[in-house]
Protein backbone atom coordinates (compact mmCIF):
# COMPACT_ATOMS: atom_id res chain seq x y z
CA UNK A 1 0.00 0.00 0.00
CA UNK A 2 2.79 2.41 0.87
CA UNK A 3 4.52 1.81 -2.48
CA UNK A 4 1.26 2.33 -4.38
CA UNK A 5 0.58 5.59 -2.52
CA UNK A 6 4.12 6.78 -3.22
CA UNK A 7 3.69 6.18 -6.95
CA UNK A 8 0.37 8.04 -6.96
CA UNK A 9 1.90 10.97 -5.05
CA UNK A 10 4.72 11.21 -7.60
CA UNK A 11 2.14 11.67 -10.36
CA UNK A 12 0.77 14.75 -8.57
CA UNK A 13 3.96 16.08 -6.98
CA UNK A 14 7.22 15.07 -8.71
CA UNK A 15 9.83 13.36 -6.57
CA UNK A 16 12.42 15.99 -7.45
CA UNK A 17 12.83 19.45 -8.96
CA UNK A 18 13.05 19.33 -12.73
CA UNK A 19 16.00 21.73 -12.67
CA UNK A 20 18.25 20.71 -9.79
CA UNK A 21 16.81 17.53 -8.30
CA UNK A 22 15.66 19.03 -4.99
CA UNK A 23 13.10 16.71 -3.41
CA UNK A 24 9.35 17.21 -3.42
CA UNK A 25 8.92 20.18 -5.71
CA UNK A 26 8.17 20.52 -9.41
CA UNK A 27 10.53 23.47 -9.77
CA UNK A 28 12.30 25.04 -6.80
CA UNK A 29 12.46 28.84 -6.38
CA UNK A 30 16.08 29.00 -7.54
CA UNK A 31 15.40 27.07 -10.74
CA UNK A 32 12.22 29.05 -11.38
CA UNK A 33 14.27 32.25 -11.09
CA UNK A 34 16.78 30.89 -13.61
CA UNK A 35 13.89 30.25 -15.99
CA UNK A 36 11.89 33.46 -15.58
CA UNK A 37 14.01 35.82 -13.49
CA UNK A 38 15.67 37.69 -16.35
CA UNK A 39 14.11 39.98 -18.94
CA UNK A 40 13.60 38.01 -22.19
CA UNK A 41 16.08 38.96 -24.90
CA UNK A 42 16.25 38.93 -28.65
CA UNK A 43 18.48 36.07 -29.81
CA UNK A 44 20.28 35.15 -33.05
CA UNK A 45 22.17 31.96 -33.89
CA UNK A 46 25.46 32.05 -35.75
CA UNK A 47 25.24 31.29 -38.63
CA UNK A 48 21.76 32.76 -38.99
CA UNK A 49 19.61 30.71 -41.37
CA UNK A 50 17.82 32.46 -44.27
CA UNK A 51 14.27 33.43 -43.40
CA UNK A 52 14.69 33.23 -39.64
CA UNK A 53 12.15 35.55 -38.00
CA UNK A 54 12.98 37.83 -35.10
CA UNK A 55 13.23 35.56 -32.05
CA UNK A 56 12.92 36.32 -28.35
CA UNK A 57 14.00 33.85 -25.66
CA UNK A 58 13.31 33.76 -21.93
CA UNK A 59 16.58 32.18 -20.78
CA UNK A 60 19.87 30.66 -21.96
CA UNK A 61 19.79 26.91 -22.53
CA UNK A 62 22.11 25.83 -19.74
CA UNK A 63 22.19 24.36 -16.24
CA UNK A 64 18.75 24.29 -14.54
CA UNK A 65 16.89 25.56 -17.62
CA UNK A 66 18.35 22.81 -19.78
CA UNK A 67 17.50 20.19 -17.15
CA UNK A 68 13.90 21.41 -16.83
CA UNK A 69 13.31 21.40 -20.59
CA UNK A 70 14.74 17.90 -20.95
CA UNK A 71 12.70 16.64 -17.99
CA UNK A 72 9.52 17.91 -19.63
CA UNK A 73 10.39 16.79 -23.16
CA UNK A 74 12.16 13.48 -22.67
CA UNK A 75 11.04 12.23 -19.24
CA UNK A 76 7.42 13.36 -19.45
CA UNK A 77 7.40 15.54 -16.34
CA UNK A 78 4.30 17.28 -17.62
CA UNK A 79 3.77 19.41 -14.52
CA UNK A 80 6.72 21.50 -15.77
CA UNK A 81 4.59 22.76 -18.67
CA UNK A 82 3.21 25.43 -16.32
CA UNK A 83 6.46 27.21 -15.43
CA UNK A 84 7.88 26.63 -18.92
CA UNK A 85 4.73 28.16 -20.39
CA UNK A 86 5.07 31.17 -18.09
CA UNK A 87 8.62 31.68 -19.37
CA UNK A 88 7.43 31.41 -22.98
CA UNK A 89 4.67 33.92 -22.29
CA UNK A 90 7.30 36.37 -21.09
CA UNK A 91 9.23 35.98 -24.34
CA UNK A 92 6.03 36.51 -26.34
CA UNK A 93 5.23 39.67 -24.39
CA UNK A 94 8.75 40.98 -25.03
CA UNK A 95 8.30 40.54 -28.77
CA UNK A 96 4.89 42.16 -28.65
CA UNK A 97 6.31 45.20 -26.89
CA UNK A 98 4.29 44.41 -23.77
CA UNK A 99 6.04 44.43 -20.41
CA UNK A 100 6.40 41.28 -18.38
CA UNK A 101 5.25 42.98 -15.18
CA UNK A 102 1.77 42.40 -13.84
CA UNK A 103 -0.39 45.09 -12.26
CA UNK A 104 -2.32 44.61 -9.04
CA UNK A 105 -5.47 43.67 -10.98
CA UNK A 106 -3.58 41.00 -12.94
CA UNK A 107 -3.39 42.92 -16.21
CA UNK A 108 -0.17 43.12 -18.21
CA UNK A 109 1.75 46.37 -17.91
CA UNK A 110 2.75 47.76 -21.29
CA UNK A 111 6.45 48.53 -21.64
CA UNK A 112 6.14 50.14 -25.04
CA UNK A 113 3.71 50.82 -27.84
CA UNK A 114 2.52 47.20 -28.04
CA UNK A 115 -1.17 46.63 -27.26
CA UNK A 116 -1.73 43.89 -24.69
CA UNK A 117 -5.43 43.72 -25.61
CA UNK A 118 -4.91 42.76 -29.25
CA UNK A 119 -5.47 39.01 -29.78
CA UNK A 120 -2.42 36.78 -30.18
CA UNK A 121 -2.25 33.42 -31.94
CA UNK A 122 0.58 31.13 -30.85
CA UNK A 123 1.61 28.70 -33.59
CA UNK A 124 3.77 25.88 -32.17
CA UNK A 125 6.47 24.28 -34.29
CA UNK A 126 5.38 20.63 -34.52
CA UNK A 127 7.61 17.78 -33.43
CA UNK A 128 8.33 14.91 -35.80
CA UNK A 129 5.60 12.26 -35.73
CA UNK A 130 7.99 9.58 -34.54
CA UNK A 131 9.14 11.84 -31.69
CA UNK A 132 5.57 12.49 -30.56
CA UNK A 133 4.88 8.75 -30.57
CA UNK A 134 8.05 8.02 -28.60
CA UNK A 135 7.45 10.75 -25.99
CA UNK A 136 3.72 10.40 -25.77
CA UNK A 137 3.16 14.14 -26.16
CA UNK A 138 4.15 17.18 -28.22
CA UNK A 139 6.29 19.35 -25.88
CA UNK A 140 6.06 22.59 -27.85
CA UNK A 141 2.29 22.39 -28.17
CA UNK A 142 1.83 21.63 -24.48
CA UNK A 143 4.03 24.56 -23.47
CA UNK A 144 2.22 26.81 -25.95
CA UNK A 145 -1.11 25.97 -24.32
CA UNK A 146 0.32 26.89 -20.91
CA UNK A 147 1.76 30.12 -22.35
CA UNK A 148 -1.60 31.08 -23.86
CA UNK A 149 -3.27 30.54 -20.50
CA UNK A 150 -0.65 32.74 -18.82
CA UNK A 151 -1.08 35.48 -21.43
CA UNK A 152 -4.84 35.46 -20.92
CA UNK A 153 -4.37 35.59 -17.16
CA UNK A 154 -2.28 38.74 -17.51
CA UNK A 155 -4.65 40.52 -19.86
CA UNK A 156 -3.53 39.49 -23.37
CA UNK A 157 -6.14 37.50 -25.34
CA UNK A 158 -4.31 34.46 -26.68
CA UNK A 159 -5.04 31.15 -28.36
CA UNK A 160 -3.00 28.25 -29.73
CA UNK A 161 -3.34 27.43 -33.41
CA UNK A 162 -1.67 24.08 -34.17
CA UNK A 163 -1.91 24.74 -37.91
CA UNK A 164 1.52 23.46 -38.96
CA UNK A 165 2.07 19.83 -39.88
CA UNK A 166 4.82 17.74 -41.38
CA UNK A 167 4.25 16.73 -44.98
CA UNK A 168 7.21 14.37 -45.11
CA UNK A 169 9.41 12.47 -42.68
CA UNK A 170 12.53 14.13 -41.27
CA UNK A 171 15.62 12.64 -39.65
CA UNK A 172 16.56 13.03 -35.98
CA UNK A 173 18.12 16.49 -35.64
CA UNK A 174 20.51 15.55 -32.83
CA UNK A 175 24.09 15.45 -34.05
CA UNK A 176 23.36 17.49 -37.18
CA UNK A 177 25.09 20.78 -37.92
CA UNK A 178 23.33 23.98 -38.93
CA UNK A 179 23.58 23.32 -42.68
CA UNK A 180 22.49 19.70 -42.25
CA UNK A 181 19.48 20.78 -40.20
CA UNK A 182 18.43 23.24 -42.89
CA UNK A 183 18.67 20.50 -45.51
CA UNK A 184 16.83 18.04 -43.27
CA UNK A 185 13.90 20.42 -42.71
CA UNK A 186 13.69 22.21 -46.07
CA UNK A 187 10.11 21.95 -47.33
CA UNK A 188 9.11 19.63 -44.48
CA UNK A 189 6.28 21.74 -43.00
CA UNK A 190 3.02 23.04 -44.36
CA UNK A 191 -0.05 24.85 -43.08
CA UNK A 192 -3.26 22.85 -43.06
CA UNK A 193 -6.09 24.15 -45.31
CA UNK A 194 -8.16 24.96 -42.23
CA UNK A 195 -5.14 26.68 -40.73
CA UNK A 196 -4.95 29.22 -43.56
CA UNK A 197 -8.48 30.34 -42.74
CA UNK A 198 -7.78 30.48 -39.01
CA UNK A 199 -4.64 32.55 -39.47
CA UNK A 200 -6.49 35.00 -41.69
CA UNK A 201 -8.97 35.70 -38.91
CA UNK A 202 -6.99 38.64 -37.56
CA UNK A 203 -4.81 39.44 -34.60
CA UNK A 204 -1.09 38.81 -34.19
CA UNK A 205 0.69 35.54 -34.89
CA UNK A 206 3.77 34.25 -33.06
CA UNK A 207 5.70 31.08 -33.88
CA UNK A 208 6.65 29.34 -30.64
CA UNK A 209 8.94 26.47 -29.64
CA UNK A 210 10.61 25.23 -26.49
CA UNK A 211 14.18 25.65 -27.74
CA UNK A 212 16.15 27.33 -30.52
CA UNK A 213 19.60 26.00 -31.36
CA UNK A 214 20.47 26.64 -35.03
CA UNK A 215 17.15 28.30 -35.89
CA UNK A 216 16.43 25.82 -38.71
CA UNK A 217 13.04 24.73 -37.32
CA UNK A 218 11.78 28.29 -36.86
CA UNK A 219 13.02 29.30 -40.31
CA UNK A 220 11.19 26.37 -41.92
CA UNK A 221 8.03 27.15 -39.94
CA UNK A 222 8.15 30.79 -41.11
CA UNK A 223 8.64 29.59 -44.69
CA UNK A 224 5.58 27.37 -44.39
CA UNK A 225 3.45 30.29 -43.21
CA UNK A 226 4.46 32.49 -46.12
CA UNK A 227 4.18 29.61 -48.61
CA UNK A 228 0.57 29.14 -47.49
CA UNK A 229 -0.33 32.41 -49.16
CA UNK A 230 -0.32 34.62 -46.10
CA UNK A 231 2.13 37.09 -44.71
CA UNK A 232 2.47 38.60 -41.27
CA UNK A 233 2.71 42.37 -41.50
CA UNK A 234 4.48 44.30 -38.73
CA UNK A 235 1.93 45.47 -36.20
CA UNK A 236 1.69 48.78 -34.43
CA UNK A 237 4.56 49.07 -32.00
CA UNK A 238 5.96 45.59 -32.58
CA UNK A 239 7.13 43.10 -35.16
CA UNK A 240 4.27 40.66 -34.66
CA UNK A 241 1.43 41.71 -36.93
CA UNK A 242 -1.87 40.61 -38.32
CA UNK A 243 -1.98 37.77 -40.81
CA UNK A 244 -3.63 38.91 -44.05
CA UNK A 245 -3.87 37.54 -47.58
CA UNK A 246 -0.45 38.06 -49.06
CA UNK A 247 0.12 40.38 -51.97
CA UNK A 248 2.96 40.25 -54.43
CA UNK A 249 4.57 42.94 -56.48
CA UNK A 250 7.56 43.75 -58.58
CA UNK A 251 9.63 44.30 -55.46
CA UNK A 252 8.96 40.84 -54.07
CA UNK A 253 12.12 38.73 -53.77
CA UNK A 254 12.21 35.01 -54.57
CA UNK A 255 14.09 32.78 -52.15
CA UNK A 256 14.62 29.11 -52.95
CA UNK A 257 15.10 26.74 -50.01
CA UNK A 258 17.03 23.71 -51.22
CA UNK A 259 17.88 20.47 -49.51
CA UNK A 260 16.11 17.24 -48.67
CA UNK A 261 12.63 17.17 -50.18
CA UNK A 262 11.08 19.35 -52.84
CA UNK A 263 12.63 22.83 -53.09
CA UNK A 264 10.22 25.60 -52.17
CA UNK A 265 10.04 29.06 -53.67
CA UNK A 266 8.96 31.72 -51.21
CA UNK A 267 8.08 35.31 -51.98
CA UNK A 268 9.22 37.79 -49.38
CA UNK A 269 8.20 41.43 -49.19
CA UNK A 270 11.13 42.48 -47.05
CA UNK A 271 14.79 41.76 -46.52
CA UNK A 272 15.91 38.45 -45.10
CA UNK A 273 16.06 38.13 -41.31
CA UNK A 274 14.51 41.55 -40.74
CA UNK A 275 11.53 42.67 -38.72
CA UNK A 276 9.98 43.86 -41.99
CA UNK A 277 9.36 40.22 -42.91
CA UNK A 278 6.80 40.39 -40.12
CA UNK A 279 6.99 36.82 -38.81
CA UNK A 280 8.02 36.80 -35.15
CA UNK A 281 8.94 33.93 -32.86
CA UNK A 282 9.42 33.20 -29.18
CA UNK A 283 11.09 30.31 -27.38
CA UNK A 284 11.65 29.27 -23.79
CA UNK A 285 15.41 28.96 -24.23
CA UNK A 286 18.20 29.45 -26.74
CA UNK A 287 21.90 28.67 -26.77
CA UNK A 288 23.92 31.08 -24.58
CA UNK A 289 25.97 32.22 -27.59
CA UNK A 290 22.82 33.43 -29.37
CA UNK A 291 22.28 35.96 -26.58
CA UNK A 292 25.80 37.29 -26.94
CA UNK A 293 25.77 38.02 -30.68
CA UNK A 294 22.53 40.00 -30.74
CA UNK A 295 23.01 42.92 -33.10
CA UNK A 296 20.44 45.70 -32.91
Amino acid sequence: MRGWWQDLTDLVLPAECGGCGRLRTALCPECRAALTGDVPSRVRPDPEPPGLPVVYAAAPYEDQVRAALLAHKERGVLILAGPLGAALAGAVRAGLGVGGQVAADGAAVAAGPGDARAPVSLVPVPSARWAVRARGHDPAQRIALAAAAELRRTGTPARVLAVLRQRRAVADQSGLGSRQRLDNLAGALEVTPAGVRLLAGGGRTVLVDDLMTTGASLAEAARALTAAGATVHPGKGGFYGRVTPRTTGEGARRVTMTGVGRPEVVRETGSANSTEDGVGAAVVAASPASFEINRN
